[in-house]
């Protein structure tokens, strides 16, 4: 007897739930991270950029392409989570997706704190006031 079953290739074993479910989640993540921290954080710097006339620089070109290369990466684990027919290497990929899109979320405060203080010359006060306002 052979390993195919009929027209339709060799038999292989279903995915399970885990898979789903992890999957599943981890896309909800990352698209609650993009579209309810990430959106409005790079909204709220681009506003403070524009409204000290140029005093926190806004680096477009970094960021642009962290979010980029950050998107790339987030969907490819996200793919290799969903075609995976073992939970526990879904979950892991998840996991690190879901890691990555919040190291991209943090970049842009990170990137401008560091450009600010260039500016200023000290990065915490320059840090803590972005996060104050930010988080307030």
């Amino acid at each position: 007897m052979t390993a195919w079953a009929g027209r339709r290739g060799p038999s292989r074993r279903p995915r399970p739930r885990g898979v789903w479910v992890a999957s599943g989640t981890g896309i909800v993540l990352v698209l609650v991270l993009a579209l309810g921290a990430y959106l409005p954080l790079v909204g709220f710097l681009g506003g403070v950029t524009a409204t000290t006339a140029g005093l926190v620089p806004f680096p477009v070109v970094r960021i642009a392409l962290v979010t980029l290369l950050g998107a790339v990466v987030v969907v490819a684990l996200l793919l290799l989570a969903l075609t995976r027919r073992h939970t526990a290497t879904s979950v892991v990929a998840v996991v690190v997706a879901v890691l990555v899109s919040r190291a991209v979320t943090a970049y842009p405060v990170v990137t401008i704190a560091i450009a600010s203080a260039d500016r200023a010359g000290d990065v915490w006060p320059i840090v803590t006031d972005l996060w104050q306002r930010f988080a307030a």
